[in-house]
C-alpha cells in the first residue's frame, strides 16, 4: 500500500513519517486548511444556515501538496489531532481534495492516537476509523456561533461605542466576570476584627495559641470588633491561671490530585512556573510534538488538549514499577487509583496528561530540554508520578487550654508520612503560609500553663482578589464555559483588544472593557450570562455526541438574538451606552456633568456638549481628582500653573482656563547657551517632542523656528569655521561630530559601534 497520512503539524510529520517508513508520504495541513470568508453572509441563517468555506490563502500551497502527493498513493489517511478541531480539520481536509476530484479511487481513513510514540502510531495504523461527523458537526456549529455573534455584535459596538471594537460569545462571558469582580472590589468595604494570639508556655516548651472561648461562648470572627474590646479580652486572658483541659488527637489522610488535564496544566504552570496560557500551551504543544532524543524522534508528553483525567494500563504499570522501585511499596498503593471525571462530557478514550515514559525522568531530559520546556515536563512528569502515590499522613493535635469561662486553643500537625507530598504538591491561588509544620510540646491534660506574650491583633476583611490566569480558568471551568482548546485564546484575546490590562499578573478591566460589557450586560444579558453559555457549551456537547442536530440549536439561539440586535440598534442612543450620568454640576452652564468614554480614556464632560465644551480628567476610582498646583506662575495672566495630564504626558495649564488658556511644558527647557545662527538673537533650548523625542529649537520661537534634531556642540568647525558643530548617534556608525552647515561634509567619529 501506499498512502499520504495528514498531520496538523510540520514537527509531528517528520517523526511519524519515520516510524512508519516506506510507502507513506506524511504531510502537514499547519492546522485549519478552510475557514469561513472575513464577510458578512459566510453563515447564512436565511438558508438553514448553509455555511461558506474557502480555502485559507496561506494553506492553499498545502492542498495542492496533499493532492499532488495524492496521485502515486491510493489511501489518504487522515491524522489530524483527536479533539473536535483536529476532527474537523480532517473532514476539511477530506472535502476540499473531494471537491477537486482527488480522492476519486482512493481509500479514505482516519486515525487518532494519544502520544507520538512507535507503539501508539503502530495501534492506530492497525485500527483506522471513518470521520467522525457528530464531532465535526459540533465544531462547525460552535464556529457558526461565534461567527453569528462576531459579524453581528461588533458593528453594532462600533455605532453604540466606538470602531474597531469586537465582541466574542465565551470572550464576553471572561470579561463579564473580570469586570464585575471589579466592581466587587470597589464597592467593599473593609469590616475591622481583632484576634487574641498568646504565647504559652508549658514544662516542655513555648507554643502559640489564640482566644477561643470567652464568657463560655465560642468567639465568632467578628465578636471583638473594635480595639476596646480587643484590649479587655487580652487582660483577662492574662489574669487567668490556665490548665489544659483537653488534647485531641487524630490522623487525617490527604489524597494527591489528579494527574493533569488542559485547565490544571494551565493553572498549576501559572502558579508555579508564573507561565501565561498561552506559553504554557505553546510548550507542551512542542513537548507533545517530539524532539531527538539519542538520535530518535520522540514525544514527550501525551497529548495536551484533553478534559479526561484517565491513564492507559500501560502507563499506570509503568508508574507503579517506578514508584516501587523508586521508595519501596510503602509509597505505592494496593492498587492504582481512579480518578472520576467532573466534566460532563470528558472524552473517556482520551487520557490525561503525562510523560510518554516515566523512564525519562527530569533529570535525564534536563540536558536535552531548554530552561523553560523543561520546567513544564518536570510539571507534567511529577503530577502524574504522583497521582499514582500513596496518601500523605499527617498527625495533627488540637490543644485546649482552660481558665474559667476562657479557653485558649493551639492546634498543630506533624506530617508522619509524607507520600505523595514526596515528589509534588498541588499549587494554591491563596496568599503563601509557613510551610514548616507546628509542632507542639508534649503535653498532658491537667498541666499548668503559663501566658506571656498576649498579643490583641487588629484585622479587615479583604474583598475576593483580581483574577489571575490560574483562577480565571478555574471559574470558567467550574460554569461550564469553554473546553480545553479555548481557553488560552480567550485570554490571549482579551489582552490584545485591551479589554483588560495586567497588574501583578492579575487581570484589571480597561475602561473601554467596562463599558463594552456593561453594555453586553444591560443589552445583551443571555449572551453574557454564566448558565445560558454554559447550556450552549452542553447542547455542543450533545451534537458531539450524535444526541443532537446543530441547526435546530443555531435556529433557537439566532431568532432572539437578531431581534435584540434590531432592536438595539434602531433604539439606543449611543449617549446611552457611553455616558455614566454623575451628581456633579457644570460650573460653566449648570447642566449635568458626565462620565463620557474618550479615545485615552473616561473623563468627565458637560451634556451640553457641543454648546458647552467644559471638561476635566477623572482620577482611577472615577472621581474627578483635585489639581495638582505647580510652582510656577502663567506667563499670560500671572496666576498659578496647574499640572495637567494631556494626551502627551502632563504640561502645566492656567488655573484661570478657561479665561485664560496660557499653557507651559511640564519642564523648563535647558539653555544650551549656543547661540542661534539664524535669527543672531536667541540660543538653543532643549526640548522635548510631543513623542518624547528630545530635539533643540531657538528660543525666540515662534518667532524663529531654526530647531535641530542633533545636540548642538559649543565649538567652531574646523573645515568651514561655522559657529557649533553636532553630536549625532546612530546604531551603524556609533557617535559622531557633524557640521550643521549644509555645505560642508566635516565628520569626526567620537565612539565606534562595537
Amino acid at each position: 500500500m501506499s498512502a499520504v497520512v495528514v498531520v496538523e503539524s510540520p514537527a509531528k510529520s517528520k517523526t511519524i513519517e519515520k516510524y512508519l517508513g516506506k510507502g507513506y508520504k506524511v504531510l502537514a495541513s499547519y492546522g485549519h486548511v478552510r475557514a469561513f470568508p472575513k464577510k458578512d453572509g459566510s453563515v447564512d441563517p436565511e438558508n438553514n444556515f448553509a455555511l461558506k468555506y474557502q480555502v485559507i490563502e496561506d494553506k492553499e500551497k498545502r492542498i495542492s501538496a496533499i493532492q499532488k502527493a495524492l496521485k502515486r498513493a491510493d489511501t489518504l489517511i487522515l491524522a489530524s489531532d483527536l479533539d473536535r478541531e483536529g476532527e474537523a480539520i480532517a473532514w476539511h481536509v477530506a472535502d476540499e481534495l473531494k471537491s477537486r476530484g482527488a480522492l476519486e479511487g482512493k481509500k479514505i481513513q482516519r486515525i487518532t492516537f494519544n502520544e507520538i510514540t512507535k507503539k501508539a502510531i503502530n495501534a492506530a495504523m492497525a485500527n483506522p476509523l471513518q470521520i467522525n461527523m457528530p464531532l465535526v458537526d459540533a465544531q462547525q456549529a460552535r464556529s457558526a456561533l461565534d461567527y453569528l455573534v462576531g459579524f453581528t455584535l461588533s458593528p453594532l459596538l462600533w455605532r453604540k461605542i466606538r470602531g474597531g471594537l469586537s465582541a466574542g460569545r465565551v470572550q464576553s462571558v471572561a470579561l463579564r466576570l473580570i469586570c464585575e469582580r471589579e466592581q466587587h472590589i470597589r464597592d467593599f468595604k473593609p469590616k475591622e476584627y481583632w484576634t487574641i494570639e498568646a504565647t504559652c508556655e508549658a514544662k516542655n516548651g513555648d507554643f502559640e495559641s489564640h482566644l477561643h472561648i470567652m464568657d463560655g461562648e465560642k468567639l465568632s470572627k467578628f465578636s471583638l470588633s473594635n480595639g476596646v474590646s480587643a484590649r479587655a479580652a487580652a487582660r483577662l486572658v492574662e489574669q487567668g491561671d490556665f490548665t489544659i483541659s483537653e488534647i485531641q488527637k487524630k490522623q487525617a489522610r490527604q489524597h494527591p490530585a489528579a494527574p493533569f488535564i488542559t485547565s490544571s496544566l494551565q493553572m498549576d504552570a501559572s502558579r508555579k512556573l508564573g507561565f501565561t496560557a498561552r506559553k504554557t500551551m505553546q510548550i507542551a504543544q512542542k513537548l507533545y510534538e517530539g524532539i531527538e532524543v539519542d538520535g530518535e524522534p520522540v514525544g514527550l508528553i501525551t497529548y495536551m488538549r484533553t478534559d479526561s483525567i484517565a491513564l492507559s494500563d500501560d502507563a499506570l504499570s509503568d508508574m507503579r514499577s517506578y514508584i516501587s522501585s523508586q521508595w519501596g511499596n510503602d509509597y505505592l498503593p494496593a492498587k492504582p487509583r481512579v480518578f472520576k471525571s467532573k466534566s460532563k462530557n470528558a472524552q473517556e478514550a482520551h487520557e490525561a496528561i503525562r510523560p510518554t515514559s516515566i523512564a525519562r525522568t527530569p533529570n535525564a531530559m534536563r540536558s536535552i530540554l531548554d530552561a523553560d520546556n523543561h520546567k513544564l515536563y518536570t510539571l507534567i512528569w511529577k503530577r502524574a508520578l504522583a497521582s499514582q502515590m500513596s496518601a500523605a499522613i499527617l498527625d495533627q493535635v488540637r490543644v485546649d487550654i482552660v481558665s474559667g469561662d476562657l479557653t485558649l486553643r493551639a492546634t498543630g500537625s506533624v506530617l508522619a508520612f509524607p507520600g505523595f507530598r514526596k515528589l509534588y504538591i498541588e499549587g494554591t491561588d491563596e496568599p503563601a503560609k509557613d510551610d514548616k509544620d507546628r509542632l507542639l510540646p508534649v503535653m498532658e491534660v491537667g498541666d499548668a500553663i503559663n501566658t506571656q506574650a498576649i498579643n490583641p491583633k487588629q484585622h479587615f476583611t479583604e474583598p475576593k482578589p483580581r483574577f489571575s490566569e490560574a483562577t480565571l480558568v478555574k471559574e470558567l471551568e467550574s460554569h461550564g464555559i469553554g473546553r480545553p482548546s479555548t481557553y488560552a485564546s480567550i485570554l490571549n484575546v482579551l489582552r490584545t483588544r485591551d479589554y483588560v490590562e495586567m497588574d501583578k499578573k492579575r487581570f484589571v478591566p480597561t475602561d473601554v472593557g467596562e463599558i463594552v460589557s456593561r453594555f453586553l450586560t444591560t443589552y445583551f444579558t443571555d449572551i453574557v450570562e454564566t448558565n445560558f453559555t454554559a447550556e450552549i457549551e452542553a447542547q455542543l456537547d450533545a451534537v458531539a455526541r450524535g444526541e443532537q442536530e446543530w441547526r435546530p440549536l443555531l435556529h433557537d439561539f439566532w431568532v432572539p438574538f437578531k431581534a435584540r440586535v434590531d432592536d438595539t440598534m434602531e433604539n439606543v442612543k449611543r449617549s446611552d451606552v457611553t455616558h455614566e450620568k454623575t451628581d456633579e454640576i457644570c460650573t460653566e452652564c449648570g447642566k449635568p456633568m458626565a462620565i463620557k468614554l474618550g479615545r485615552y480614556g473616561k473623563f468627565l464632560a458637560c451634556t451640553g456638549y457641543p454648546e458647552c465644551k467644559q471638561a476635566k480628567p477623572l482620577g482611577g476610582d472615577g472621581e474627578a481628582p483635585e489639581p495638582e498646583v505647580s510652582d510656577q506662575k502663567c506667563d499670560v495672566c500671572g496666576e498659578a500653573m496647574f499640572i495637567k495630564q494631556g494626551r502627551y504626558g502632563k504640561f502645566l495649564g492656567c488655573s484661570g482656563y478657561p479665561e485664560c488658556k496660557g499653557i507651559q511644558p511640564l519642564e523648563k527647557p535647558k539653555d544650551t547657551g549656543i547661540a542661534c545662527p539664524d535669527c543672531g538673537k536667541g540660543t538653543f533650548l532643549e526640548k522635548k517632542s510631543r513623542r518624547g523625542k528630545v530635539f533643540y529649537s531657538c528660543s525666540k520661537y515662534p518667532k524663529c523656528k531654526k530647531a535641530l534634531w542633533n545636540k548642538p556642540i559649543d565649538k567652531p568647525c574646523p573645515e568651514c569655521g561655522a559657529p557649533y558643530i553636532t553630536e549625532k548617534t546612530t546604531k551603524r556608525r556609533g557617535t559622531e561630530h557633524v557640521c550643521d552647515s549644509e555645505v560642508c561634509t566635516w565628520i569626526e567619529q567620537i565612539e565606534a559601534t562595537e
